[in-house]
Parts: structure tokens; C-alpha cells; sequence
């Protein structure tokens, strides 16, 4: 009996443990993503550049002028550029974090957003962010976006 005790004892205390880990991780990549918004606002493109990892892909998910769905690809440098140059008004991105998914050392993250100029609606779509945990954290290596303008709820 007292077996069967400790066994269920240290399963539990395992699951605790697990738990709290991905807790953890989950705080973590929320506070890396954050990271990028709260730079974008700031228009302080070294925050934003911290957030990401050395090699990054960056693609949105489009219609073009001939209303065809496209895959574009852009650079992290003309993205850190673009926050870095001084603009009239504040860039502010409002998400929610609608899932995260994590496998050891990868995560993945699905955000709805409204972005502004200033107090003005500008368009709304979805990041799906890419992390993986490096010896300095958290860094995003993949996102990729929607852009529209209707049907943003």
C-alpha cells in the first residue's frame, strides 16, 4: 500500500512540475511577442530586433490588386527600419493570444489583431508566430500574417 503512495505521489509531483514548466514557457513566449508589440508602439526598432531570432522569415498571406491570394516574404531589416523611422502616429497592434502550442523547445502561436494609426483603425488579420527557446529565451523565427479590412469583428 504504501507503494502505491508513493508512486501516486511522485506522478503527481511530476505533473506539477510539468505544468508549471509549461506555465513558464507559456509566460515567456507571451512576454517575447509583447516585446515586439510594445516596440512597434515605441517605435524603438533594437525592443522590436530583440525579439527575434538571428534568421527570420517574415510572410503575409494576401489578396493582390488582381484579387489572387499571394504569399509575399519580406525582410526583418526593412520591418526594423519602417519602427525605427520616426511617424506621426503611435503603431499599435492590439492581439489576443488565442493558442499556444508548445513541443519542447518550439512554440507555436496563433494572434488575432486590430491594428491602429494612432486612435485609427487601419486593418485586422492574424500573426502565427514560430519561437524556439534559445540560451537567451524565447526567439521568433517564423511569422507569417493576415491582412484585411473587412470582417474584423
Amino acid at each position: 500500500m504504501n507503494r502505491i503512495k508513493i508512486i501516486g505521489a511522485l506522478l503527481g509531483l511530476f505533473f506539477l512540475t510539468f505544468n508549471a514548466t509549461a506555465q513558464t514557457d507559456e509566460a515567456e513566449i507571451k512576454k517575447t511577442i509583447m516585446l515586439m508589440f510594445d516596440g512597434m508602439r515605441a517605435g524603438d526598432s533594437a525592443m522590436v530586433h530583440a525579439a527575434f531570432a538571428k534568421q527570420v522569415t517574415m510572410q503575409r498571406v494576401a489578396k493582390n490588386r488582381e484579387g489572387k491570394v499571394v504569399v509575399s516574404t519580406s525582410d526583418l531589416g526593412g520591418f526594423l527600419k519602417a519602427v525605427g523611422t520616426p511617424h506621426d502616429k503611435v503603431w499599435d497592434e492590439q492581439i489576443t493570444f488565442e493558442s499556444i502550442q508548445i513541443d519542447g523547445e518550439m512554440a507555436s502561436v496563433w494572434t488575432p489583431f486590430k491594428f491602429y494609426l494612432g486612435d485609427t483603425f487601419s486593418h485586422c488579420g492574424v500573426n502565427v508566430f514560430k519561437l524556439y527557446k534559445s540560451e537567451d529565451g524565447w526567439k521568433i523565427f517564423h511569422l507569417v500574417d493576415t491582412n484585411r479590412r473587412a470582417d474584423c469583428g
